[in-house]
C-alpha cells in the first residue's frame, strides 16, 4: 500500500531480459532497501530483487510490462519512486495499491506561471471511476481530478509536484500508468452487483 507521495525520482540504469521476466535496474540509493520489499516504480508495486549501494533492481513479469509503461523505459529514462506505507505514517495523498488499472495517454499540456494542466484520455472501461475532485495516481503520483468529460480528464499540477516528480518532463503522447481510486472502484463494483429492483 502506498500514498502517491513520490519520495524521489531515479534514472533507469538498464533493462535486461531473464527467462520469464525483465530485470529493471535503477540508479537509486534507497536507504535500508531489502530483498523482497515492495517499492512503487512509476506507480507499479515491484519487488526488490537486487540491492547495491548505488543501484536497485526489480524483476518485471510480462503481465506488468504489457499493462504498464515500464516496458517503454530505456537507460536514461526517469521514474518516480515511493516506498510502501508504514503503520503510523501520515496519509498525505490517498490510498494507492500499486496495481495499475491501465494507461492514460497525455493529449495536451497547458503550462502557466501559476499551474500546469494535463489533459489525458483514459480507457473507456475506466472512465466511470474517474470523477471530479476524486483521486487518481499517474505514474505513482497522487492527483486530484480537476475536470472530466467522458473518458477525458484533467489534472492540475503545482510547482512542488513539477519539481519533485517526473510529471514536468513528460511530453504529449506518453501513456501514464493510471490507477483509479480504490474507494470509487469498490463502491461502483458493489453497486453493479446488487439486484435491480
Amino acid at each position: 500500500m502506498f500514498t502517491g507521495i513520490v519520495e524521489k525520482t531515479a534514472t533507469v540504469a538498464g533493462m535486461s531480459d531473464g527467462p520469464s521476466f525483465r530485470r529493471l535496474t535503477l540508479f537509486a540509493n534507497i536507504p535500508d532497501a531489502r530483498l523482497g520489499e515492495s517499492i512503487a516504480v512509476n506507480g507499479c508495486c515491484l519487488t526488490v530483487a537486487d540491492v547495491s549501494p548505488e543501484k536497485t533492481g526489480f524483476d518485471v513479469v510480462k503481465e506488468t510490462l504489457d499493462r504498464t509503461n515500464l516496458g517503454l523505459l530505456k537507460p536514461g529514462s526517469h521514474v518516480n519512486i515511493e516506498r510502501s506505507l508504514m503503520i503510523g505514517d501520515r496519509l498525505d495523498g490517498h490510498f494507492v495499491q500499486g496495481h495499475v488499472d491501465g494507461r492514460a495517454v497525455l493529449t495536451n499540456i497547458q503550462s502557466g506561471d501559476e499551474e500546469w494542466r494535463l489533459t489525458l484520455e483514459a480507457p473507456f472501461a475506466l472512465a466511470q471511476y474517474i470523477v471530479p475532485k476524486g483521486s487518481v495516481a499517474l505514474d505513482g503520483v497522487s492527483l486530484t481530478v480537476a475536470a472530466v468529460s467522458g473518458n477525458v480528464f484533467e489534472v492540475a499540477l503545482i510547482p512542488t509536484t513539477l519539481r519533485l516528480t517526473t510529471l514536468g518532463r513528460i511530453a504529449a503522447g506518453w501513456p501514464f500508468n493510471l490507477e483509479t481510486d480504490i474507494l470509487c472502484k469498490t463502491v461502483i463494483s458493489w453497486l453493479e452487483r446488487q439486484p435491480r429492483l
